[in-house]
């Protein structure tokens, strides 16, 4: 007696279809699950055995055999549950439907039968839409996520019994319905907002001019100036999300098992904020079969490291490549996984080892050599992958006693769209150019001509301030996002002027 039933399981972040074969023979009873198995995998002869029985089914006391093809792929989790009890079944005949092979089952199942929810829905679901099958079987937790795959029907399963019923009887259970449009609008709202900031004026405005041109950020001030609470707003002022890119960063975030109960789309920018004490595999990704890290789940999004020179300096360098390229690959001796991994960097840092170097209401005890040591643990390479620099100092009393006064997120991420519009227009030749951010050097005399007054101010800056060279470059590429956020073409000393004093880390002011 031989059954075959489809199912679904995710390589990187892209599905693929597993054909789960159930060949059941009249020899000694035994078990086997083929097709390189991992150890959820193969401990789910445990769960389907009790699920059969408990859903009074009849477990065959025969020689059970279970393929999962391509049988060269490794096989994990347990949404191979679901398929492997239907297979069984439908080998011994309690199961009477020709077409099971027109719908992709996945599930993990209980010991009493009931279903529970398994990682990675989002991608199987486009790739089961794509693959032209009749319909999914999920169950019901997934049900919402399985939807966002508009033109696929989604039957939300709850129980093995269930599953059977609606394979026996088709109109057992109704397909979930979910107005997509309607979701993704609904869950563009941010929980925080600029206007809960008090004071911090030029802080706020470093952030827009970041987020108006894809810069990565550094904020440089004393414990309790308010760093964190800015970063975690800078997504409140980035782009909307568009469709596309909500379904990108949804299916990361689904993969590494991460979503939500009961959400079906992440609408809004992710802000990922790992601990200083991370690992690199924690960081860019990695394991046996390599899961995506901090840097692929703030895809889109802005990913926040807090007290920056604490983080461990080969954790820190393994940021480059991803950085430079838009995503990490991560090689093993098996497989060689790509997942995307296009952020904003915001990093926070003191701007000593006790935190109060230049502050008028604490003493610093630190020395020169203390600061400088301090302020190394940041490599030259990475500091070059950062555009501007802005210290925030302590806020003074006056702007805490005053109520809520800023400029709410809404109008300004109205700005940085208009200005994000223009650089749009102006990289459409270019293939992976998108924002000023992404432009090289021998991109800035196409794109951001200064004239000689601005050359002269830049020559000042660089002998007379002592900004190192590699602040050149940024510095005429952030004064190109200022005149975007003025609306004007031509680059004036006033957007140099105002980029130069994005560059205080080049400066001299710490030592």
């Amino acid at each position: 007696m031989l059954a075959s039933v489809f199912s679904s399981a995710v390589l990187g972040i892209d599905a693929y279809t597993v054909e789960v074969e159930a060949d059941i023979t009249q020899m000694l009873p035994s078990f086997t699950t083929v097709g390189l198995p991992d150890g959820a995998v193969k401990e789910s002869k445990e769960r389907v055995m009790s699920a059969i029985k408990n859903s009074d089914f009849v477990f065959p006391n025969k020689k059970i055999t279970i393929n999962l093809a391509p049988a060269d792929v490794r096989k994990e989790g347990s949404a191979f549950d679901l398929p492997i009890a239907v297979g069984i079944l439908s080998a011994t005949g309690q199961i009477m439907r020709d077409d099971i092979d027109d719908f992709v089952i996945i599930g993990e199942l209980s010991l009493d039968g009931s279903l529970r929810p398994v990682s990675g829905v989002l991608p199987m679901a486009l790739h089961v839409e794509k693959d032209g099958k009749k319909g999914m079987i999920v169950p019901e937790e997934n049900a919402m996520e399985a939807a966002m795959a508009n033109a696929l029907k989604v039957y939300p399963i709850k129980d093995l019994r269930q599953a059977v019923e609606f394979l026996e009887d088709g109109g057992a259970v109704k397909p979930y319905e979910i107005d997509m449009n309607k979701v993704f609008n609904e869950s563009q709202n941010y929980k925080v907002d600029f206007s809960d900031v008090k004071g911090q004026e030029g802080a706020k405005r470093a952030l827009e001019v970041a987020a108006a041109g894809g810069h990565n950020i550094i904020l440089i001030g004393p414990p309790g100036s308010g760093k964190t609470m800015l970063a975690r707003r800078l997504p409140t002022i980035l782009p909307n999300l568009t469709l596309e890119e909500a379904l990108d960063t949804t299916k990361i975030h689904s993969v590494a098992g991460i979503l939500p109960a009961n959400t079906a789309l992440v609408a809004t920018r992710p802000f990922r904020s790992p601990h200083h004490t991370i690992s690199d595999a924690g960081l860019i990704g990695g394991g046996r079969i390599p899961k995506p890290g901090e840097v692929s789940l703030a895809h889109h999004g802005v990913l926040f490291l807090d007290e920056m020179p604490e983080f461990r300096k080969d954790v820190l360098e393994v940021m480059r490549q991803p950085m430079e390229d838009g995503h990490v690959t991560i090689s093993r001796a098996t497989m060689s996984l790509t997942y995307p991994a296009q952020f904003m960097l915001a990093g926070a840092m003191n701007p000593c080892p006790c935190g109060y170097h230049g502050d008028s209401t604490h003493e610093c005890n630190c020395t020169p050599v203390q600061i400088q040591k301090y302020m190394s643990k940041i490599s030259g390479p990475l500091m070059d992958r950062i555009d501007i620099h802005i210290e925030v100092p302590a806020v003074k009393f006056s702007d805490l006693a005053a109520g809520p006064s800023g400029e709410r997120s809404e109008p300004i991420r109205k700005r940085v769209n208009e200005a994000r519009r223009v650089q749009l227009e102006r990289f459409k030749d270019e293939s992976k150019m998108f924002c000023n951010a992404h432009m090289e050097s021998r991109d800035l005399q196409k794109y951001c001509p200064i004239d000689d007054e601005s050359k002269g101010l830049l020559r000042m800056a660089i002998t007379k301030l002592g900004l190192s060279a590699r602040a050149y470059d940024r510095i005429i590429k952030v004064a190109r996002t200022i005149a975007d956020l003025e609306a004007t073409e031509r680059i004036t000393t006033t957007h140099i002027s105002e980029a130069i004093q994005y560059r205080s880390l080049d400066r001299n002011l710490w030592l």
